[in-house]
């Protein structure tokens, strides 16, 4: 099979799009769940943060594996783990049953996700890689767009468990796709690394400075979009008193708008280059935290406010994620998955924190969410700003783009 970048996007985005089916596709029946697990919507919320450290750990263990056996392998054992760990979660009836059985969920898709990235680096450098990876993403914006959707309907069609069978379906599908459709991207006649060559590897990233900065970029971008996402049940639902059949709309608004700034990621990359548009995307980022921690401040902070703002901050991943990854993986080419797993690792551990930091406490405002992304946003920008070096506006556009 021949591997034409749209061809790459495809198969690749289908993969990726598990993580947000998985976390989103059960936001809408986050109270009715609450109600089995006999506990109250804010300590239900941090399912998605014990889902974002176990996906965070199955990077850190499974890239490394996957540089070393294969893609193929590793997506395939990841793929049974989450449809089987997808099955047992429709039975279950407490909170801690939930958390420990997302947790096992979350390691089996963390196996899946990691490769993604490193599929694309397998066939592609630069802004070439760049260019797929931003169309990889706009096309997994459709999977954070239909899942609320989704979930609301099989909520109301049966009950909240169906939402885990579908989860369990789509992994099943996803296994014989990629079982059939991708080769194995890997180049098998480079050698396999020893455990001490991948401890070494995970130093070499952790000690270069850019690298640090295009993670720091990723990881404040993740821990802002998490502090929402997760209280967003809430806010939408409570707060705002959103019923569960609005909620995915107004949720998927910031799907929307992420997915078109990804479009005019591929535009600007003919002109820019991608440490321009990612300093540009914090940037914008930075201003619409700050409008958030304003209004709520002045009692200003009506639905249509908030959404508006919400969507600006959110919007920004489509300039941030696709840029900080390819210009990271242009230094760390030979360790792709490796250095895509600590991404992931640290990445989806600041996103569980934000997490837990808007849940946890059970505030009964929107106070926990905005300083949150305000403080995630201004750790980003910073981070870059210090750790890697200023665009040069004179660099020539690639003509591949």
């Amino acid at each position: 099979m021949q591997l034409t970048p749209r061809r790459i996007a495809l198969l690749v985005a289908a993969n990726t799009a598990l993580a947000p089916f998985a976390i989103d596709a059960y936001l809408p029946a986050m109270g009715a769940l609450a109600d089995t697990v006999d506990a109250s919507i804010h300590r239900t919320e941090l399912s998605i943060s014990v889902f974002l450290l176990g996906f965070a750990l199955g990077q850190l263990c499974f890239g490394p594996l996957s540089d070393r056996l294969g893609r193929k392998p590793v997506l395939s054992g990841g793929l049974a783990v989450f449809a089987l760990a997808s099955l047992l979660l429709t039975q279950v009836d407490s909170l801690p049953e939930l958390l420990s059985l997302r947790f096992v969920q979350a390691l089996g898709g963390g196996a899946c996700v990691v490769n993604s990235a490193a599929i694309v680096r397998d066939c592609f450098q630069g802004r070439e890689a760049a260019r797929v990876m931003s169309t990889m993403a706009m096309i997994m914006m459709l999977a954070p767009l239909a899942a609320p959707s989704i979930g609301s309907v099989l909520l109301h069609l049966v009950d909240w468990w169906l939402i885990f069978v579908f989860l369990a379906v789509y992994a099943l599908f996803l296994l014989w796709l990629l079982g059939t459709k991708l080769p194995e991207t890997r180049d098998m006649t480079l050698p396999a690394a020893s455990l001490r060559q991948v401890v070494r590897n995970y130093a070499s990233i952790l000690r270069h400075q850019e690298g640090m900065g295009y993670i720091c970029a990723v990881a404040s971008a993740f821990a802002g979009l998490f502090a929402f996402v997760t209280a967003s049940p809430f806010v939408y639902m409570e707060y705002f008193s959103l019923s569960p059949a609005l909620y995915p709309f107004v949720f998927g608004a910031n799907v929307i708008v992420i997915a078109s700034s990804n479009r005019v990621n591929i535009a600007l990359l003919k002109t820019r280059t991608p440490q321009q548009n990612l300093r540009l995307g914090l940037a914008v980022q930075l201003v619409a935290a700050g409008g958030l921690v304003t209004v709520t401040a002045l009692g200003l902070n009506s639905l249509p406010v908030v959404v508006a703002l919400v969507m600006c901050f959110t919007g920004m991943i489509g300039l941030i994620t696709p840029n900080s990854i390819s210009s990271l993986l242009d230094h760390f080419g030979h360790i792709s998955a490796t250095a895509t797993a600590l991404l992931g690792g640290i990445q989806f551990s600041c996103g569980a924190l934000a997490g837990i930091m808007v849940g946890y406490f059970e505030v009964e405002n929107m106070w926990p969410m905005v300083l949150t992304m305000l403080s995630a946003s201004v750790v980003g920008n910073v981070g870059v700003r210090l750790l890697t070096p200023r665009p040069d506006p004179e660099a020539e556009p690639d003509p591949r783009v």
